[in-house]
């Protein structure tokens, strides 16, 4: 099959790959064309504008930044998509963004589908995401080998577009969270005299443990908040598109907005770039 990806940063790049490792042939476009040339080599072509690589595409992955960077293709996507040919949404832009992508895309919207994905680089790279998926059956069926390349499972959250979008949100509430709270538990112990090593010790093996904790306690340990796997800039992005979500359900988002605090002072102390780890400098 030939899939294109529009977005050749570090999920695009390893989508990218996993699809050719899966025998695919797999067109890369990005805004600035050196990452789509870094990222050519077998089975992967570098095109210069959307339109040349979507054409003759059997699927279309969008894995942008924010809603505004895919609306920002969406025209060319839509003008240049074959006739039964899938469009996998995977960038994070919540329900509304998603609302604002399904209406640029009206008239393909039973090929559209709602594809955020739970993992960063090391499970991109291994084709090992777990794919959230809604949007309509039939388009969900036809883009099923390009899901078996990218990811080790698909939860299929519903027949709607946006619904995969939310769950994406609440999934990334969670991680925003236990990083926040690996950063302040360290940071703690380091004020009260301890090594943070010790609080890590503490928690291994219990109902309480989880990898994540030793995974971000490791950089926080060493400090080492580059090459990101979740930007801190990305994690500001989410966690605004949280709170934006929330208003109006009744829902209360005083632990959301201290997030967003957290890490957007994080971002304007020059961290914007490193992994969300950096956090832990917030303390």
């Amino acid at each position: 099959m030939r899939a294109a990806v529009l977005g050749i940063g570090i999920m695009g790049a390893a989508m990218a790959r996993s699809l050719a490792r899966a025998g695919h042939e797999v067109a890369v476009w990005n805004r600035t064309r050196a990452r789509a040339d870094d990222a050519a080599g077998d089975s992967i072509t570098a095109y210069g504008t959307v339109r040349e690589a979507v054409a003759g595409a059997d699927l279309v992955i969008t894995v942008l930044f924010d809603a505004d960077n895919v609306l920002a293709v969406a025209d060319d996507v839509v003008a240049a998509l074959d006739q039964h040919a899938v469009w996998l949404q995977v960038s994070t832009v919540g329900p509304e963004g998603m609302a604002r992508i399904a209406a640029a895309a009206s008239a393909v919207g039973d090929r559209l589908l709602d594809a955020p994905v739970l993992g960063t680089r090391k499970p991109a790279e291994d084709g090992n995401l777990v794919v959230l998926l809604s949007g309509p059956p039939p388009a969900r069926d036809r883009a099923g080998w390009a899901l078996d390349a990218i990811g080790s499972r698909t939860q299929v959250v519903g027949d709607e577009v946006g619904a995969a979008s939310a769950l994406k949100l609440v999934c990334n509430s969670w991680v925003a969270t236990l990083c926040a709270a690996v950063g302040q538990a360290t940071a703690l112990a380091t004020a009260l005299g301890l090594d943070p090593a010790q609080f890590l010790e503490a928690i291994g093996g219990g109902p309480v443990d989880t990898p994540y904790a030793h995974a971000k306690g490791a950089l926080m340990a060493a400090g080492a908040y580059a090459p990101p796997s979740f930007s801190v800039d990305g994690v500001v992005k989410d966690v605004g598109l949280m709170v934006s979500s929330a208003q109006g359900t009744g829902f209360r988002d005083d632990l959301l907005r201290t997030l967003l605090d957290l890490y957007s002072d994080v971002a304007v102390a020059g961290h914007g770039e490193d992994d969300m780890a950096a956090v832990r400098t917030a303390f």
